[in-house]
């Protein structure tokens, strides 16, 4: 006879963002709640680049010290020529991403919820009302898995799986002063980042540069740097950290949820597959994931996959854009399209969707980063001066 179980209402497999928001949102509403991730600890082993849209930031408050806001977007066609884009009161935040995902980790456990480090989901029977988990001593009456791109829980109970993937590298540098803040610079170059882009950017204690590429396509980080290192210097600099990961761009798994069981974040496909961005998105569903969990487990709500289907998104866009994006288009085009008011237009349109704040015109906020970038250059010839 086996021994009696530790007993949960909610087991979440993986703890990165949409799994620690769900397990904090669900203990805060009064469940009991466990999340199991095999990693060492929150924060290790990072597989992103932790840059926020301005809506995440509207789902989640997150301490300031551990972000800097990035204001508009340096977009580089192949020949390096660059156009600026920003829209009015909208921004990104670059993220200390390990030190980020530890105090959600804190902010879980402080609402209740008990975080079991290096342990794995090796599977889980029903029996009865609740299921028992294979390799552990543990009960559940729900399972939410949040456990990324290639999810043990959605192959153990036979749910939609991710199948097609952006692959990203991205290096982190200290020291590396030619870049400038107030834009995350973004390039366009069918060679060295065919199916998506490259990036440049500063973080709160370092800079991040990286790309991503297509499906079926391997990430050549070397020859971006070497690329791109007239105008960033990354030899003067000191690497300092890497990063690697799968990007699901498939759009929504099917089915995303089974009896007590659903998917949520990477696990389920909830990532935009033209840009890549998926933090948003698992902010907002992890949150609302732990709300109608624990308002089915206690409060007698719908199941928690009929509560959340009206509100997901269809991507039917975004998947179309991604197949433009497979298509490989030559530099030469993208060179020459940049320049003209037709692209600029469409690249507004994907980087801001005309999203900003009222009652600030674009050419005040022109003239406010024109201030900023004179107030960074001051700062760092001061930096440099009382060094000498």
């Amino acid at each position: 006879m086996l021994p009696a179980a530790a007993s949960y209402d909610l087991v979440i497999v993986g703890a990165s963002f949409a799994g620690l928001v769900a397990a904090r949102t669900a203990a805060m509403r009064g469940l009991k709640v466990a999340v199991l991730d095999a990693k060492h600890g929150a924060g290790h082993r990072v597989a992103t680049t932790g840059i926020l849209v301005k809506e995440a930031v509207e789902e989640i408050d997150i301490p300031h010290a551990l972000t800097r806001r990035v204001y508009g977007v340096r977009l580089y066609a192949p020949n390096l020529k660059h156009v600026d884009l920003f829209a009015p009161g909208y921004f990104f935040l670059t993220t200390d991403t390990a030190n980020l995902l530890r105090w959600l980790a804190d902010e879980a456990q402080r609402a209740g919820a008990h975080l079991l480090w290096k342990t794995r989901f090796e599977g889980a029977a029903r029996e009865g009302d609740v299921f028992r988990l294979s390799n552990l001593n543990i009960c559940a009456r729900y399972i939410l898995g949040a456990d990324g791109s290639r999810s043990a829980v959605a192959r153990h109970f036979g749910l939609g799986r991710n199948s097609r993937f952006l692959t990203g590298v991205e290096y982190e540098y200290e020291g590396l002063c030619d870049i400038d803040p107030r834009f995350l610079h973004c390039f366009l170059n069918s060679e060295i980042a065919p199916g998506y882009l490259a990036w440049v950017a500063s973080a709160p204690t370092v800079v991040q540069a990286g790309l991503a590429v297509g499906p079926g396509r391997r990430p050549d980080v070397g020859k971006f740097l070497n690329y791109t290192d007239r105008i960033f210097q990354f030899g003067k600099a000191r690497l300092v950290g890497r990063r690697a990961g799968r990007i699901p761009c498939g759009g929504l798994v099917r089915p995303w949820a089974g009896n007590g069981v659903m998917l949520v974040g990477d696990a389920a496909g909830m990532v935009s597959p033209a840009t890549g961005g998926g933090i948003r998105l698992a902010f907002h569903f992890g949150r609302r994931a732990g709300q109608a969990i624990a308002d089915h487990l206690l409060h007698m709500g719908p199941a928690p996959d009929v509560a959340l289907a009206p509100e997901l998104p269809g991507f039917l866009l975004k998947r179309a854009m991604r197949f433009g994006l497979d298509q490989q288009v030559p530099n030469a085009l993208i060179s020459a399209a940049l320049g003209t008011s037709a692209m600029r237009t469409f690249a507004q349109q994907v980087f801001f969707h005309k999203r900003g704040a009222k009652g600030v015109t674009f050419s005040e906020f022109e003239e406010r980063l024109v201030r900023l970038s004179t107030s960074i250059a001051s700062g760092a010839e001061a930096a440099v001066s009382q060094g000498k």
